[in-house]
């Protein structure tokens, strides 16, 4: 093939690369986007269970929900179970507790907690608005178990 066999420029063609190319561009932008926005969704929603049970007054779900263990009242024996036993967990969470009695409760947003020295752990914080309260209610999120607890660090949500 010689440069005056070569074929004929077609402009139709050519804009109709670029047109794909510009799509598949916007595509990848936008699914990396919203991956980007939702990467703390699992732990959002795992909080949100909690915060529900805690609305219901079903003080004993949402303490397996803390511990990640739904029978928890035949694991008695765990460990865990006796570093934040129940009774200390209904203080904490239950009617006579700083929150009161949940009526209304919104997951407000996520967040991983700044380097601290080193050892931010491998957690989200969750910011949950309950009763319309200015002062928000803060929840860690430990990724590698989705055990609760309480954050290693305060974070202010905007």
């Amino acid at each position: 093939m010689t440069l005056l066999d070569a074929q004929q420029y077609d402009p139709q063609k050519d804009r109709k690369k670029k047109i794909r190319n510009v799509v598949i561009i916007v595509m990848v932008l936008f699914v990396f986007g919203f991956v980007w926005w939702n990467r703390f969704y699992p732990e959002e929603r795992l909080v949100g269970h909690f915060f529900d049970a805690l609305q219901k007054q079903d003080y004993k779900t949402a303490y397996a929900i803390w511990e990640n263990d739904p029978g928890w009242e035949n694991h008695l024996d765990r460990k865990a179970i006796h570093e934040y036993p129940f009774a200390d967990f209904y203080r904490d969470w239950g009617p006579g507790s700083e929150w009161g009695l949940i009526k209304t409760q919104k997951v407000y947003g996520a967040s991983k907690c700044p380097s601290m020295a080193g050892s931010s752990g491998t957690g989200v914080v969750v910011d949950v608005i309950v009763n319309d309260r200015v002062q928000h209610a803060q929840v860690w999120v430990e990724k590698s178990d989705h055990t609760l607890g309480y954050p290693p660090c305060d974070l202010i949500f905007r």
